[in-house]
């Protein structure tokens, strides 16, 4: 079965935004907990580092990552397509 691969990119956008707005709300309400889980994630210390939210990052980080998000899936769907057996 082929995919449609700009229906597919379509959904990864739109699903990566609703996670997006998910997390950023969370770093909104929660920075000292979301600080810690991102310097679990990264194995690092972000002792020094602390997560702030603001409009422009919100909403550049929420561009940046449906695009991005939106071109993987698109991608995606073009290799396992071209993987399938002819």
């Amino acid at each position: 079965m082929k995919l449609n691969s700009i229906m597919l990119g379509i959904a990864g956008a739109i699903a990566t935004a609703m996670l997006w707005v998910v997390c950023s709300l969370l770093v909104f309400l929660l920075p000292g907990f979301m600080t810690h889980m991102t310097a679990s994630m990264m194995h690092g210390d972000t002792a020094s580092m602390a997560l702030t939210m603001t409009w422009p990052g919100f909403l550049g980080g929420l561009v940046a990552w449906v695009v991005w998000a939106g071109v993987a899936g698109w991608l995606l769907a073009i290799i396992y397509n071209r993987l399938l057996p002819q």
